[in-house]
């Protein structure tokens, strides 16, 4: 995928860990230059060509920060990726922590609608490409998985109505559909839940892996490459759709 995203500038949010890091790395080596944005500091410096701000997607002044420094550094931009979330504890519907769902939406589905408002000015002269963070649980529910479903359902919904918003302007909308990918966050989440009772995280890992088509889970290069995709121009007859990258779960 070396050159498929010469000269074009993205921004990606959620960036110093996990699927965002990934995305970030996966983009450098396709060519592209531009900016992370996160609450966390990263562990280790960018890639070439590549900016760490710090912020929160939840506070709007921070998003609109982050546009200025992009204007001012690169004058343009080409790709924009809301990957920032969370994924709160499983919890069955009636414990529901409303505060917590507040928090989440704040997140999840705020931050995305935030991320790519203010994206857009700066997106109108060239045209472009925002790719939000879906996931399996946008087009299917598990349960004790209400709220970030709901959270998820939401982006998609978001992605279907900027894309007939934005496509006037050359700037495609589509969200990425991943499965359970073995991130850090997500040993974590199996660990606690094993603490609690549920099977440890080998024996979950291994059933989601049997489940799948390809007998193995997606990983979070699988997931890098397909945001590649959707950045570039090989993709530049697809909006409003969500492409799914989860081994064959679905």
């Amino acid at each position: 995928m070396n050159g498929i995203l010469d000269g074009k500038v993205a921004f990606v949010t959620g960036s110093t860990t996990g699927l965002g890091r990934a995305i970030v790395e996966q983009f450098a080596q396709a060519g592209a230059t531009g900016a992370g944005f996160d609450i966390e500091s990263g562990d280790g410096d960018p890639p070439k060509g590549w900016h760490d701000y710090h912020g929160d997607v939840t506070n709007e002044e921070d998003i609109v920060a982050a546009i200025t420094q992009i204007q001012d550094k690169f004058g343009r931009l080409d790709v924009v990726v809301a990957n920032a979330g969370l994924v709160p504890p499983w919890s069955d519907t009636e414990n529901i922590d409303l505060v917590e769902w507040d928090h989440v939406f704040a997140v999840n589905v705020r931050g995305v609608v935030a991320t790519i408002k203010h994206r857009v000015p700066l997106m109108k002269g060239n045209g472009g490409s925002i790719i939000a963070m879906g996931s399996l649980n946008s087009r299917r529910a598990h349960g004790k998985q209400c709220l970030y479903t709901a959270t998820k359902h939401a982006v998609l919904g978001i992605v279907r109505a900027a894309a007939l918003d934005l496509g006037r302007y050359d700037i495609r909308v589509n969200a990425l559909g991943p499965g359970p990918i073995a991130t850090d966050a997500l040993l974590g989440r199996l660990s606690r839940r094993a603490e609690q009772g549920e099977p440890p995280p080998d024996d979950v890992l291994a059933q989601f892996a049997s489940d799948a088509a390809l007998g193995h889970i997606a990983t979070e290069s699988d997931v890098a490459r397909a945001a590649a995709f959707l950045a570039s121009d090989l993709s530049s007859g697809m909006t409003g759709q969500i492409l799914p990258v989860d081994a064959g779960l679905a």
